[in-house]
């Protein structure tokens, strides 16, 4: 893949028969075939069951007869990289997630491959772009097709999810057992993570998906019995300081401890059952905040996520790493992990396991990035290097607008008025502001926010032409043509005040918002 240092997977006696059958089945082509039949996808995981080292073969995981490790995947809902004390906030309850970087390593530079929940979730699971999932819109319901959690599921462990499903019907079954969240008796989404761990079969490894409410919105109060203060809050640069802001922003850290709490929950049943030293965790978010300039932007305040390992039987206590990794590298890293061979050409990720052996070590070189439509039209694509992030729109005559949810909460409110009463700076303004500029390029070291658009200017052209070059070789590699603007899904949403609209979003062909607007709305 494009920014990739690791060699493919070695091939096994079996890649020819795989390689053969994917042509079949999983032909080259943006997403998939509708109506993929789910029998055809069970048949290419029995045979590549088969793979699996013999000695690998679950027997007893407890027991020590399979020496692979338990898997968990812990994901957050609209948690930004850094609302947490092991990356430096010095206010907000993040006691366990503290200790879950204490005992592993902390990644400083992880992200997802787009801002948007459902997505970014099917992207995960699959270890793919979201364009190549067939769903890459928001509530578009993943496809059937080989996940990592069914080829672990083949391969002899026992798979589990907990918590949010936002996936749709088609992949309940690669989990033995799924137990979706009940909002009204489970707000936080996490309610029945100990349960689920501690019910699990005891003579197989297994793999858990627990995946959090919080701190998605809406918020209400009583969330954790100590609330954060207004003097807990640290208010980011885009966001205007205001009591408004700052209560909304205590709202969504109130909603990251409890989530914590949980957190702390499962690392005390590990303990309890005496597996934490072969149990692999991994910690992220799904993407960033829910506020604006935030989720659904592909800047680092909407796809840079907090990414925690820990694995104490493989992994060294108390290290981070500068290293890039992506959200799509879960799904090669646990398989691998697990011993099993993915379909050839399947994964767009790229195992992680180096870095963990040597946190200096390098995967890969860019990160990639897309938005698509999440309650409002968009097209936007982005590659990101450890210096610099390159972002192409599609439709820059649209606004910055966050997701419906957030336009309609305290701190956007709050943000409109201080518009209109002219007490925004530029960098507050940026959600209001059309049109946009179709390329940007920001110096990432030099302007942490994104602030300064370098694309115009004369001393950046080689740097800017050059990852445009980079961007471009991955759309031609992962099939990613520019779209008909014509074929985009309309706005879903009113843009100013977030009320749904009552015309099916499948019905109209061109946004709510004309071209030749005035520059802010």
């Amino acid at each position: 893949m494009p920014g990739s240092k690791t060699e493919d997977m070695k091939e096994t006696r079996f890649t020819p028969f795989v390689s053969t059958l994917r042509s079949h089945l999983f032909p080259a082509r943006q997403g998939l075939p509708s109506g993929l039949p789910r029998i055809v996808t069970a048949i290419a995981i029995l045979f590549l069951a088969a793979a699996v080292p013999s000695g690998a073969k679950a027997a007893g995981a407890d027991a020590g007869a399979d020496a692979r490790p338990n898997l968990i995947m812990i994901i957050a809902d609209d948690m930004a990289w850094n609302d947490s004390t092991p990356y430096g906030h010095p206010h907000i309850q993040t006691p366990n997630l503290e200790r879950l970087a204490a005992e592993g390593m902390r990644f400083d530079q992880a992200f997802l491959t787009c801002s948007s929940c459902s997505p970014s979730r099917c992207s995960i699971i699959t270890g793919r772009y979201p364009h190549a999932t067939g769903a890459a819109e928001l509530h578009m319901p993943l496809p059937d097709q080989p996940t990592y959690p069914s080829l672990l599921k083949a391969a002899g462990y026992y798979t589990a999810q907990a918590g949010k499903w936002h996936l749709g019907n088609e992949v309940r079954d690669h989990f033995d057992r799924v137990e979706e969240m009940d909002k009204a008796t489970n707000p936080s989404g996490c309610g029945q993570w100990v349960e689920v761990l501690q019910e699990r079969p005891k003579d197989k490894p297994f793999f858990l998906w627990l995946a959090s409410s919080d701190p998605h919105r809406s918020y209400e109060e009583g969330a954790i019995p100590t609330p954060h203060t207004a003097e807990d809050i640290v208010v980011p640069p885009f966001f205007p300081d205001t009591p408004e802001v700052r209560a909304d922003l205590g709202l969504y850290y109130d909603e990251i401890s409890r989530l914590d709490s949980f957190v702390g929950k499962v690392l005390d049943e590990l303990d309890a059952q005496g597996v934490a030293e072969n149990t692999f965790i991994v910690f992220l978010s799904d993407n960033g905040r829910p506020f604006p300039r935030c989720k659904t932007t592909i800047y680092d305040s909407g796809v840079k996520t907090p990414f925690i390992v820990r694995w104490p039987a493989g992994l060294k206590a108390g290290q981070s790493t500068g290293s890039l990794v992506s959200s799509i590298d879960i799904a090669p890293t646990f398989l691998e992990l697990a011993g099993v061979t993915p379909p050839e050409g399947r994964l767009q990720g790229v195992s992680f396991l180096p870095i963990l052996k040597d946190p200096q070590a390098e995967t890969r070189d860019y990160i990639y990035a897309e938005h698509n439509w999440h309650d409002y039209q968009a097209h936007k694509r982005s590659v990101r290097s450890k210096d610099y992030l390159y972002i192409y729109d599609s439709l820059p005559f649209l606004n910055l607008s966050p997701p419906a949810d957030a336009v309609r909460s305290p701190t956007y409110v709050t943000m409109m008025k201080l518009r209109d009463q002219g007490k925004l700076n530029i960098n507050q303004m940026q959600c209001f502001l059309v049109p946009r500029p179709p390329k940007e390029l920001y110096d990432v070291k030099a302007d942490p926010y994104q602030f300064h658009n370098l694309a115009a200017e004369e001393e950046f052209s080689y740097m800017l032409n050059q990852m445009r070059e980079i961007q471009s070789e991955w759309a031609n590699k992962y099939q990613d043509p520019k779209p008909d603007l014509q074929t985009l899904t309309p706005d879903g949403f009113d843009r100013i005040t977030g009320e749904r609209f009552r015309q099916p979003k499948n019905k109209a062909k061109t946004s709510s918002q004309d071209k030749g607007k005035a520059k802010t709305e």
